[in-house]
């Protein structure tokens, strides 16, 4: 019976939380006034999408650029800081640990400005490398203590192991624990993908050029048609678009996600 339950409540949720995205699924393609798809059901919506200023194609690929850059700075950074908290002991490490985890509670919208100036100072204002680095900041606090836990839950023998069979610190980190904490990794990619996908507002202080901004920012500036009126079909099918690639990636990942985390919660 309670097992009954429990199925009936997660496929109510599971419902609950795919309806917004079904409903603008299907609103992408049937007919509403004032859109490009005024009669019957069809892909005049997209075709608006596509066909707006440099192209979806541009702006999807500013906004692959984009994430893929974030992932790669975020894992590599993160990788590195967790491995230091938790396999090394230093003066501080703890407080140091705590400072970064003391950044998520800063609004990083508050941030923005400063990045601003410093980004223009170095420049790479207006640059989709810029941007990354800046989604990449953002990223590191959850990321860096994810790992951590991550690389706490390995048995410390595995790396003396490797140590004394000749592996330096870094080789054991590269061949022995990498491969070891691989739920981990997956978990903090996921996450930096899904905010440097989605993103709005660090793009839309930190990109002038209309060529490279990704598409959330796309999107919103095309949905803006004369008179102020609302182009709410195109509007969708952009939602549809921006959720696609988020959905297989999680899909096809899913499995070491939830690993990733069970292995932070077994060690709590």
């Amino acid at each position: 019976m309670l097992r009954t339950g429990s199925r009936v409540l997660t496929g109510a949720l599971a419902l609950l939380f795919l309806f917004p995205l079904v409903w603008a699924a299907v609103a992408s393609v049937s007919p509403q006034a004032g859109t490009a798809q005024v009669h019957g059901w069809g892909f005049g919506n997209y075709q608006t999408l596509a066909n707006y200023q440099a192209g979806i194609g541009q702006y999807l690929l500013n906004s692959t650029a984009v994430s893929l850059m974030t992932v790669v700075f975020t894992l590599a950074v993160s990788a590195f800081g967790g491995y230091a908290f938790a396999m090394f002991t230093f003066p501080g490490r703890n407080a140091l640990f705590l400072v970064t985890l003391a950044i998520l509670m800063v609004p990083y919208a508050t941030l923005l400005i400063p990045l601003y100036v410093l980004l223009n100072d170095l420049g790479l204002q207006n640059s989709l490398v810029g941007l990354s680095l800046v989604l990449t900041m953002f990223q590191l606090p959850f990321a860096v203590f994810m790992m951590r836990i991550s690389f706490e839950a390995i048995p410390g023998e595995l790396r003396e192991s490797a140590l004394i069979d000749g592996c330096g610190n870094f080789r054991a980190l590269l061949h022995i624990l990498l491969p070891a904490v691989r739920p981990g990794l997956v978990t903090v990619g996921i996450f930096a993908f899904l905010a440097a996908w989605n993103d709005f507002i660090t793009p839309l202080v930190l990109i002038s050029d209309s060529e490279k901004v990704p598409l959330p920012l796309a999107v919103a500036n095309m949905r803006q048609q004369v008179m102020g009126i609302v182009d709410y079909g195109a509007t969708e099918a952009g939602v549809v678009v921006l959720a696609l690639p988020c959905i297989v990636l999680f899909l096809a990942l899913q499995r070491h996600y939830v690993r990733g985390f069970m292995s932070g919660a077994l060690k709590g």
